[in-house]
């Protein structure tokens, strides 16, 4: 995690997290009550959205920061400028800014995390909790026939998206014993649906974001036209996860694995995760 590090002299006791998966491990860690300030997309858990947000859109205010008086900042490295860093630091504020690419890099922002708010028991129990279950469904995986799968990362109607490699989706299909139809394209990528049609994976797994009233995205999916003759398609297996537990750097990361291993290995029948 190539991010900027930071000591303090005494735990912080008021934080102003941007990002939303430093949120989550925030919480995680039993340190939710430091919690000053978050960033507008931090939505998870629910009482994060009790603490104001420091952010509209892209733009982050410094100013409102600053008057919530934080001992540290914490945020991402595509959500900070050297500029804001400059101001933060002169009005006596600390910044630390995490930058988690993959399951690695969650692990040493809990870490960092864990030191700065002083709960770094609590953070080295919760790395070794999630090593612990990716290494039992990588265990359990091994004896099981998986398949192929293909991510959908946005819907037809704004362009194909999806995962390849380097992105934690190919990291959760390692583990649970999938093979991703799309491990040949780096990162985030547009894809045609002629594309998905020759790669025919077993398993679709949609995080696309649908609004408003209409088919669910595994109702949408399986209707598309040419579509029907996916493998997915016929044998029922278009999954839906939650975009943020499986995109996320943060501990639900583990429950994501967890929750594609069930589906992909007890009978994949069309899903949608339990909140």
């Amino acid at each position: 995690m190539a991010g900027r590090e930071v000591s303090l002299q005494e735990p912080a006791r008021r934080v102003v997290v941007l990002t939303a998966s430093d949120v989550e491990i925030l919480y995680a860690l039993g340190a939710g009550d430091t919690l000053a300030g978050r960033g507008e997309y931090a939505n998870y858990p629910l009482a994060a959205l009790d603490v104001p947000s420091v952010q509209s859109g892209m733009e982050t205010n410094i100013e409102q920061i600053i008057a919530l008086e934080p001992d540290l900042v914490i945020m991402a490295v595509m959500a900070q400028t050297p500029e804001q860093v400059e101001r933060l630091e002169k009005a006596g504020i600390a910044v630390a800014v995490t930058n988690a690419t993959d399951i690695a890099g969650t692990y040493e922002a809990i870490t960092l995390i864990g030191s700065l708010v002083g709960r770094s028991d609590e953070a080295a129990a919760l790395v070794k909790d999630m090593q612990a279950r990716f290494d039992s469904l990588r265990e359990k995986a091994a004896s099981l026939e998986g398949g192929s799968v293909y991510f959908e990362v946005s819907p037809l109607m704004y362009g194909l998206w999806t995962a390849g490699k380097g992105t934690f989706m190919q990291e959760i299909a390692d583990i649970v014993g999938l093979k991703n139809v799309f491990e040949d394209v780096n990162g985030w990528a547009e894809v045609s649906q002629e594309q998905v049609l020759a790669r025919d994976p077993d398993f679709i797994v949609t995080v696309a974001m649908y609004f408003g009233e209409g088919p669910t995205p595994a109702e949408e999916i399986s209707s598309r036209a040419g579509w029907e003759n996916l493998q997915a398609v016929k044998n029922l297996r278009v999954l839906q996860l939650d975009s943020d537990e499986v995109s996320r750097p943060g501990p639900r990361l583990a429950n994501a694995a967890e929750l594609l291993f069930d589906l992909v290995h007890t009978g994949g029948q069309t899903a949608k995760t339990t909140e």
